[in-house]
């Protein structure tokens, strides 16, 4: 059974850069232990919530950006030991600082209950 891991990551906005080539670097290594897809987002329309919302769950400041990410694994025992690898990976090493706020990351892993894509129905319809 598929597996996500998902990230609520607060980013400075001078950082964006740095954040895209960093995050490109992981994901090539992630997909290279076993990972089917990394997908990087950055927030565009985050709504201020009445009692929390993206920007307050991760303490974002002023000339931060919320990027929301999720790496889709084949199973958790695929995700086990592909990320035991990529943590361990010397490529994963960074020289100076994150270019996020390490210390506010919110991630967690997750078991799919429900997947649905115009594609995937397409093709059911198709048949």
């Amino acid at each position: 059974m598929a597996y996500i891991d998902g990230f609520i990551i607060p980013v400075h906005s001078n950082s964006k850069l740095a954040y895209l080539e960093f995050a490109q670097k992981a994901a090539a290594i992630f997909i290279e232990y076993g990972a089917n897809r990394v997908m990087e987002s950055l927030g565009e329309d985050i709504k201020a919530g009445k009692t929390n919302d993206f920007r307050t769950a991760i303490i974002a400041q002023d000339q931060e950006e919320v990027v929301f990410s999720w790496i889709e694994w084949p199973s958790k025992e695929v995700r086990d030991a592909g990320t035991h690898k990529a943590m361990n990976d010397p490529r994963m090493q960074i020289d100076g600082a994150f270019p996020f706020a390490a210390e506010r990351l919110i991630y967690g892993g997750f078991v799919p209950i429900l997947d649905v894509s115009a594609k995937k129905e397409a093709l059911k319809n198709a048949q």
